[in-house]
């Protein structure tokens, strides 16, 4: 019922849930324990998170320094160019990233494991964006790193991206 369609970067994963379809929409199966297990996702969930967010808005890098959360993403509308990167220090990927377009016509979801900070960019007029989340949300915890960083130079495909104060004043992935 469920394909890795890749694994970019040793435990991210991109996901293709199976979809049945019909003349009257369609059904598919966005979360079962032992599935996702049986494809590498061992840890619990403890927290769903659903973001709302316009065409044009870029929200990340994210992550927690204490209480690294996985995080296992999709959209339930609209289309997000979703990224994530390593920021692993003992990893042989550190620093790499990779993105991916999730979609309502895609289903694609990506799981995001403990370790990488994480980021989108709404490329439809709205999108809702959802997740769930291996450890749960300590404000205190948090941390980020600039979208902009030239060494990662991630391309957003946005012109003039919505970016949060907050998040203009992430430091780069070297500090």
């Amino acid at each position: 019922m469920l394909e890795v369609v890749k694994e970019p970067l040793p435990g991210l994963l991109v996901i293709k849930p199976k979809v049945f379809k019909d003349e009257r929409g369609f059904f598919l199966e966005t979360w079962q324990k032992e599935r996702y297990k049986n494809l590498g996702i061992k840890e619990d969930f403890v927290q769903d998170n659903w973001s709302h967010s316009t065409k044009g808005v870029l929200r990340g890098l994210h992550f927690q320094k204490e209480h690294p959360q996985g995080k296992l993403v999709s959209v339930r509308r609209g289309k997000v160019f979703d990224v994530a990167v390593d920021i692993r220090k003992n990893s042989p990927t550190f620093g790499q990233w990779h993105g991916e377009e999730l979609s309502d016509k895609n289903h694609l979801q990506m799981y995001v494991p403990p370790g990488f900070a994480h980021g989108f960019c709404v490329l439809s007029a709205t999108a809702d964006f959802i997740y769930k989340c291996t450890d749960y949300y300590y404000p205190e915890d948090e941390g980020g790193i600039r979208f902009d960083d030239p060494n990662l130079n991630i391309n957003w495909s946005l012109e003039n991206p919505i970016v949060s104060e907050r998040d203009l004043n992430l430091p780069y992935l070297k500090n």
